[in-house]
This record gives structure tokens, C-alpha cells and sequence, in this order.
């Protein structure tokens, strides 16, 4: 504790300041905050070597440990009743959106030849559920911190920009509300992001969009488990080099748990509101600790290959979902 409290300290510290900058500029996301903020803490003269020293400790294990614990909350967000009243042809379409997107990013970051996991993540970020799906594919796979805290601040940041864009389209596109909040679900990274973007159309809109984002969420699971799979096989028959992560990590798990728990008992509101505040204050230390991971002339060496990346990865999952929700509507 005494290693890893002036980085925690720090952290909190930081997600006190982004509810803040949140409650002046409502348009501004927490979590997008909490980043930012990481961001402007590592290169500051006066945090900086407060940020790479003494607190680097507390703050590497906000960016793991307290982003487990928000992915786990996460999951009482979740009935599978929910998900199975939007019908089959949702979840098709879901489906194709997940899958057009993440192999379609990873493909295409390889063939930029973007460094690390940095294409997995990335492609992760933008199919499933932004950087808590980063966070959850990256202890799969092992991933270094830099190529997480890279991660998440492209697809934090492409997410924010779609808050703006996507209700000015909505009109010129010819989408009613209901339309509208499918392909928010579908196209935004975020849940809070989804939300920000879903109730410029009303509250039909913010209902389809929360429900098809809830869809996507519970594809973290498999497509955790998957890479795990994937990259076990890779590694069989390598040598050994220290702990190799589990197919399936702890955490994930306690997010299926908090899925069935959610789906079979009745919650209180209460305990469901208290554990939606303890999830975004996680998530909010947590991107605050990896965005302090971020070295902004280390990115810049890859800068323009890992936009193009992003431009691209959100032209995709713009396009397929809007395809998808004109078949399924």
C-alpha cells in the first residue's frame, strides 16, 4: 500500500477533476476526461516526474486492477431478457457488425504495421465496448501498457467525436428515433458514450441504443475467450517465458456472473445505481492511470498510420451497422 498509494491518490485526484470538468462542460464525457487528464499529468514539468516516479506504481495497477473491477460491474448492466426481446435479426445484425469490425481493424493495422497488440486492441475497442474491452482482450493476451494506454486513447477519442457527428446525420439519413438508437448501439464504442449520443434522439432512441450496446457488451466474453484460444495455440509448443494468461481471466467470469445475477434475481434500484457510480469512478481511475502510460512523441512516431487506422475502423463499423439496421427495421 505504501508503494501504490501516491499513484492511487493521484488517480482519484484526477477523477475528482474530471467529474468536475464534466459538471462545467456537460458535453464532455467523464471517462474522456479521466483520459485527458492522464494525458496532461505525464507531460506536465510539474506531475511529470511525480507521474514516472513515485507514482508510477499506483497508477500501472488503476490501469489493471480497477479496470477489472469496472468490467465486472459492468455486467449488471445486463439481462439476457433484454437482449433476447430485440429478436433474432438484431442479433444478426449485431453479430455482423462485431465480426465485419474487428477483423476488418485487425487486418487492415497489421497491414499499416502499427506495433504490439496495438491493431487487437484497437479493433477490440471499436467492435465491443471501448476501453473496457481493451482492458478485458489485454490481459488475455499479455499486452504491454503502452500499446493499452495508445489504445484507448484513439478509441476514446473517436468515440467522443461521434457524440457530435452521428445526430447530425441522423435526419439527412432518413432515420426515425427507433432506427437511430440501433445504430448508436451498434456504431458506438462507449455504453456512456451510446448514451451521450443516443438521447439526442429521445427517449425511444436512448432505449434501442442502450439495448443494442448491451448486446455488443455481452460479446466481450467470447471474444476474450477466443483471443486467449488463438494466441495459446500460437505459443504451443514455444518456450515458456513467465506466466502465460488464462484463456478466460478471473474477472471475465465475475462479468458473466454479474450477467446471470442480473437476468435471474431482483436487484434494488439502489444497489444498481450504487454499483453504476462504483463502476464509472473504477473506469474513470483506471483511464486516468493508463492515459498517464501515454507518451505523446513515442505516438507520434506512428501518428498518422494509427489514425487512418481509426478513420477507417469507424468508417466501418459506421457503414455496416447503418446497413444492418435498414435490413432489420
Amino acid at each position: 500500500m505504501r508503494r501504490d498509494a501516491p499513484g492511487l491518490l493521484l488517480a482519484a485526484c484526477g477523477v475528482a477533476t474530471a467529474w468536475a470538468v464534466h459538471a462545467a462542460f456537460p458535453v464532455v464525457p467523464r471517462l474522456t476526461a479521466a483520459v485527458l487528464l492522464g494525458v496532461a499529468a505525464a507531460h506536465l514539468p510539474v506531475l511529470r516526474p511525480v507521474v514516472k516516479g513515485i507514482a508510477r506504481p499506483g497508477l500501472s495497477l488503476a490501469g489493471k486492477r480497477l479496470m477489472r473491477a469496472g468490467v465486472v460491474l459492468l455486467g449488471l448492466k445486463l439481462s439476457l431478457h433484454d437482449v433476447a426481446g430485440l429478436g433474432w435479426a438484431t442479433v444478426a445484425m449485431v453479430l455482423a457488425v462485431v465480426t465485419a469490425t474487428f477483423f476488418g481493424t485487425v487486418w487492415l493495422g497489421r497491414k499499416l504495421g502499427l506495433p504490439g497488440d496495438q491493431p487487437l486492441l484497437i479493433a477490440t475497442g471499436y467492435s465491443i465496448c471501448g476501453a473496457s474491452a481493451i482492458g478485458a482482450v489485454s490481459q488475455a493476451a499479455g499486452s504491454e501498457e503502452e500499446d493499452i494506454a495508445s489504445s484507448v486513447a484513439l478509441v476514446t477519442l473517436c468515440g467522443t467525436l461521434a457524440i457530435a457527428v452521428l445526430p447530425m446525420l441522423q435526419h439527412p439519413l432518413g432515420l426515425d428515433a427507433d432506427a437511430f438508437g440501433r445504430w448508436v448501439g451498434a456504431s458506438v464504442h462507449d455504453v456512456g458514450q451510446v448514451v451521450a449520443t443516443g438521447q439526442t434522439g429521445g427517449p425511444v432512441a436512448l432505449r434501442e441504443a442502450v439495448l443494442v450496446k448491451l448486446m455488443r457488451v455481452t460479446l466481450l466474453a467470447p471474444l476474450t475467450a477466443g483471443v486467449g484460444l488463438a494466441l495459446a495455440r500460437r505459443r504451443k509448443g514455444q518456450p515458456a517465458t513467465g506466466t502465460r494468461p488464462p484463456l478466460l481471466p478471473l474477472f471475465v467470469a465475475g462479468f458473466l456472473a454479474m450477467i446471470v445475477l442480473r437476468t435471474f434475481v431482483t436487484l434494488p434500484a439502489g444497489v444498481l445505481d450504487a454499483a453504476q457510480s462504483a463502476q464509472e469512478l473504477l473506469l474513470a481511475a483506471a483511464l486516468f492511470g493508463l492515459g498517464s502510460a501515454i507518451h505523446l512523441p513515442t505516438m507520434a512516431k506512428t501518428g498518422g498510420r494509427i489514425a487512418l487506422l481509426g478513420l477507417a475502423s469507424w468508417v466501418v463499423v459506421a457503414g455496416v451497422s447503418y446497413g444492418g439496421v435498414l435490413l432489420t427495421t
